[in-house]
């Protein structure tokens, strides 16, 4: 038999997955039946709203893996049209400025990286 806390946590448990798979605060609470006040103040709460953060940044971190699974492909895509010279020449320009802009956010965000790794060392 579940005590209480046990309960409560599984409650909460099944909210943060309603959260995350619902379009509205109001449609997660019908989902798990209560009031939407009672996931309000739940989302108030700081255990909650860690865990709630937690879950959603893991979700988040498998979409982005997903992804980079698939990038490689679709820049092959980009290249491909950017070189074809069947393809109308604003579309091959509008290839070609998605991998430069993508190639420049991917250094950008490398160099934040090793920055904020360094920074986190320093402490």
């Amino acid at each position: 038999m579940q005590t209480e806390r046990e309960q409560f946590s599984q409650k909460h448990e099944t909210a943060i997955v309603a959260l995350l798979e619902q379009p509205t605060l109001t449609k997660a609470a019908e989902k798990i039946g209560v009031n939407q006040a009672t996931l309000f103040r739940w989302l108030k709460e700081e255990d909650f709203r860690e865990r709630y953060f937690e879950v959603r940044r893991e979700a988040v971190s498998q979409a982005v893996s997903r992804l980079q699974q698939v990038m490689t492909g679709a820049v092959d895509i980009l290249y491909d049209i950017g070189q074809d010279k069947n393809v109308a020449a604003n579309v091959r320009v509008t290839a070609a400025k998605a991998i430069i802009d993508r190639a420049i956010k991917g250094v950008e965000l490398e160099d934040i990286e090793v920055r904020l790794t360094r920074l986190e060392k320093a402490k």
